[in-house]
C-alpha cells in the first residue's frame, strides 16, 4: 500500500477569496516559517508539507504546540506577536498573507478566514487538554497514533515528527515514547513499517487502550 495523503480541512469558498494575492512561499526542511517572539503581521496557509509550532521556556525547555497538515492555517495570534514558532519538518510550501491592507483585508473576507481559524485552533487547544488529561503514557500514545491516522486515506500513515517531538507534546520523555510505541507493536495493536511509518492494526483495541 502506498503512503497515504493527508486529507486536510476542506476550504469555504470564503478562505480561497481571502487566499487571492498571497505570496506563495517554499520552505526547506527544519527552516523557520515564523519565530516565537517575532511580529505576527502575517498569516498562512500550509499548501504542502507539515509544520510543526514549539515554544522555548526561560529555562530552555521545549514545548511542542501541534502539528499542522496540507490546508491547516497557522499564524493566527490574539496578540502582535507569535507566541510559537513555526518549523517545517519536511519541504514545506505555504501561502502568506499580511493581515492588514490586503484586498482581502479591505472586502472583510480576512476577518472570516481569521474568526474560522481561531475557532479551528481552540478545537486543537481542547484536543491536545484532553490528550495530555489522559492517566497513562500508553494512553497518551495510542490516541496520538489514532489522531495522526485520522488525517490520512488508506492504511498506512506517515509520522513527520520524531520521537523526541511526540515526546515534546505529549509531555512524556523520549524514552517513554520508544518503550510505549514498542509495547504497541508487540500487542499487535500498530505495526511499523520503518521508524517513521505504520499502520493500525487493531483499531477497536487501540481506541480502548486510548481510553476512548
Amino acid at each position: 500500500m502506498t503512503l497515504a495523503l493527508p486529507q486536510g480541512p476542506v476550504s469555504s469558498p470564503h478562505h480561497a477569496d481571502a487566499w487571492q494575492g498571497a505570496a506563495r512561499l517554499k520552505f526547506r526542511r527544519g527552516a523557520e516559517i515564523y519565530v516565537q517572539d517575532e511580529d505576527a503581521d502575517l498569516i498562512y496557509q500550509l499548501v504542502e508539507g507539515v509544520v510543526r509550532t514549539s515554544r522555548l521556556s526561560a529555562d530552555g525547555r521545549r514545548q511542542v504546540g501541534d502539528f499542522y497538515y496540507p490546508g491547516d492555517v497557522i499564524g493566527i495570534e490574539m496578540d502582535a506577536v507569535h507566541r510559537f514558532s513555526a518549523e517545517a519538518l519536511g519541504d514545506c510550501e505555504v501561502l502568506a498573507l499580511r493581515r492588514a491592507g490586503s484586498a482581502a483585508y479591505d472586502a472583510g473576507q480576512l476577518d472570516r478566514l481569521i474568526w474560522q481559524a481561531t475557532a479551528a485552533e481552540l478545537q486543537r487547544a481542547q484536543s491536545h487538554m484532553l490528550l495530555l488529561g489522559q492517566t497513562t503514557a500508553c494512553e497518551k500514545v495510542a490516541r496520538f497514533l489514532i489522531d495522526i491516522a485520522a488525517r490520512f486515506r488508506g492504511e498506512t500513515v506517515a509520522l513527520p515528527m520524531g520521537r523526541q517531538d511526540m515526546a515534546d507534546y505529549l509531555g512524556l520523555t523520549m524514552e517513554t515514547i520508544s518503550r510505549m510505541l514498542g509495547r504497541l507493536q508487540s500487542d499487535g495493536l500498530v505495526e511499523f513499517i520503518g521508524a517513521r511509518t505504520y499502520r493500525i492494526r487493531r483499531l477497536g483495541a487501540l481506541s480502548e487502550m486510548a481510553g476512548a
